[in-house]
């Protein structure tokens, strides 16, 4: 610990000894004795604060703590010694109550990083091994114990219940089963489980919260910085306001009292107070903010973009129906298909097969050939079978419909599989995205904080993305983008006011970055979109997005309400101080209860309500 912060530290106990020790001292009548007890903590609170002022002057910063610096001095200097010493409390209880509000504030986002896994078990050779996590590497077999932390992304190899409330903020443990992925950080809430990791520690869930932790103490916010320039404007209104009220009353007591209640602690503490317990209160919903300034350009908004595939819509497909051509049935065309589907990877795939088994028994497909990008071919009992896209089929010579119901249905779906048998288009299958439940409650939520527009920048045919956006009565919908398109859209809308972009994919991470504030579906979405985005979804639920935005608007309204009402008490003690109503003393207890009243409200911020 340097000199400084025990200086810190020190300074609110000697202050609160100083006082009481030298009220005694007057009460049995050693006045001299008391003066010199408050003047010792005085001057301790005043060598702190000058080192303060000489450290924000050195970096190009004049800031307002030379008013104290000066009111506590003048206060020694005038004999006020009473004032001094509680002008210096006031200064070092300001300092101790931001302390202690930052402490609270983040205990969420601390918690996490207290809760970092430092150890793994791993499988080796029949036996398990005691390994520092840092050490795993993607396909270590791990165990996991009841009551420790996953230590790595991975994928469970068992069933397994799950505390995953230092993520979500979901607070009752949830089922897991064998080949769900999981994230590092959550709490085994169960019996052992065993892990395939898919992550190096550095490279999982929990680190990449740690790293936006980080970032979100680093961060100046900009509305720190405005209280900044204020505060400028401030010292040079106080001391114009100082040296008039000592030139007219040529009383220099008149101009102490001035600096006395113009101490501007609602000014320095108020902002970052309420900010911090914004992000706070929001991570304990599951929401991580990466920052003061992001919490305030999330509060600004007012033009949502959003991303569709895995954003509004579920980002998996499910089969919608079969359109069967002439001379095939529409169960043949979905048995054939399914059952060469089988041993694809493709992300259609599952889809298909679960329907397929859902109308009857599989046949075991044989010489698949399957071409990234096309489709695949093969031999499925007497027939021989191929399933893809119009590419596929073009490259083989054969032509499918353009203009039959068959067409039509394929071109209205969000995705479709053409199937042919024997060299002859049988029919096709429609695949759909389906919208999320909670979209369309959030396009609500969002209308009712005074969103102006809700738009879509998706990657998708126009035809799907017109069918979503319809649904969920968006202003605008943008198909077919590329991420580089993603980027032009979000600099237009910027153009019509402030822009929150939310997305989850690689394809996202541009935009994210271009908007004014970017949220990345973190619960659901890739690493890249995760860094973009300054403010990450740890669970899946859209809803979220609304509560952040409200959360965010009540911080930075707490906190521009605590500036405006903290100053504005401050300027009536400053003109009853100038007229000679308000004595040195007696100003310094009146600003000493401004501050407590406004950092106390600007705590509010940590709470649910209005």
């Amino acid at each position: 610990m340097g000199w400084r912060a025990a200086l810190r530290q020190a300074a609110p106990v000697a202050v609160g000894v100083g006082l009481g020790l030298g009220l005694a001292a007057r009460a049995a009548g050693f006045d001299d004795l008391a003066a010199g007890l408050w003047i010792a903590p005085a001057l301790l609170v005043a060598a702190e604060v000058a080192a303060d002022f000489i450290a924000g002057v050195l970096r190009g910063m004049l800031g307002v703590d030379l008013i104290a610096l000066l009111a506590i001095l003048g206060s020694v200097l005038l004999g006020q010694h009473l004032a001094g010493v509680i002008i210096a409390g006031m200064v070092a209880g300001g300092a101790a109550l931001e302390d202690y509000a930052g402490a609270r504030a983040r205990r969420e986002l601390s918690a996490l990083v207290k809760r970092t896994p430092t150890t793994a078990h791993r499988h080796t050779d029949g036996t398990i091994e005691d390994i520092q996590a840092a050490a795993v590497v993607i396909g270590d077999n791990l165990l996991v114990k009841p009551g420790e932390i996953v230590p790595v992304d991975g994928t469970l190899q068992n069933a397994a219940t799950l505390d995953e409330s230092a993520l979500t903020g979901e607070p009752l443990p949830v089922a897991r089963l064998a080949g769900d992925a999981v994230r590092s950080g959550v709490l085994n809430a169960g019996g052992p489980v065993s892990l395939l990791a898919t992550a190096s520690a550095e490279a999982s869930t929990y680190a990449a919260v740690i790293r936006l932790v980080a970032a979100a103490e680093r961060e100046r916010p900009p509305m720190a910085r405005l209280a900044d320039r204020w505060a400028v404007g401030f010292l040079t209104l106080t001391l114009t306001v100082c040296t008039a009220a000592w030139l007219v009353s040529g009383d220099p007591l008149r101009a102490l009292a001035v600096l006395v209640v113009a101490t501007p602690c609602p000014l320095i503490l108020a902002t970052p107070v309420a900010l911090i317990c914004g992000i706070s209160r929001a991570a304990g919903r599951g929401v991580i903010v990466k920052g003061g300034g992001a919490l305030e350009r999330l509060a600004r908004a007012d033009i949502a973009l959003f991303d569709k595939t895995g954003t509004l819509t579920a980002g998996t497909p499910s089969l919608t129906g079969v359109a069967a051509l002439d001379g095939f049935a529409p169960t043949d065309v979905l048995r054939l298909a399914a059952s060469l589907e089988q041993v694809s990877q493709h992300g259609v795939a599952g889809a298909i097969v679960a329907a397929g088994r859902a109308s009857g028994r599989l046949a075991t497909p044989a010489g698949v050939t399957e071409t990234p990008g096309l489709g695949l071919a093969g031999q499925v009992g007497a027939d021989f079978v191929m399933v893809g896209g119009p590419r596929m089929f073009e490259t083989a010579g054969i032509s499918l419909p353009r203009d039959n119901h068959v067409a039509e249905q394929a071109n209205g779906a969000a995705a479709t599989a053409w199937v042919a048998i024997n060299g002859v288009p049988a029919g096709a299958i429609m695949l759909t995205d389906a919208i999320r439940p909670d979209a369309k409650p959030l396009v609500a939520s969002l209308r009712r904080l005074g969103f102006r527009r809700i738009v879509m920048l998706s990657g998708d045919r126009a035809e799907p993305a017109a069918r979503v956006g319809a649904e969920l009565g968006l202003d605008a919908v943008h198909a077919g983008l590329s991420p580089a398109d993603k980027i032009e859209r979000a600099r237009a809308e910027r153009a019509l006011g402030t822009t929150m972009m939310i997305g989850d994919g690689i394809n996202d991470a541009p935009a994210l970055a271009a908007a004014d504030i970017g949220i990345a579906m973190g619960a659901r979405g890739t690493a890249a979109a995760a860094e973009a985005a300054e403010v990450v979804l740890m669970l899946d639920r859209l809803d979220r997005i609304a509560e952040a935005v409200s959360i965010a608007r009540r911080a930075r309204f707490i906190a521009l309400q605590s500036i405006v009402a903290g100053m504005g008490l401050s300027l009536l003690a400053m003109a009853a101080a100038a007229a000679g109503y308000l004595p040195p003393v007696g100003g310094a207890l009146l600003q000493e209860a401004i501050d407590v009243a406004v950092i106390l409200n600007a705590l509010r911020a940590l709470g649910s309500g209005r």
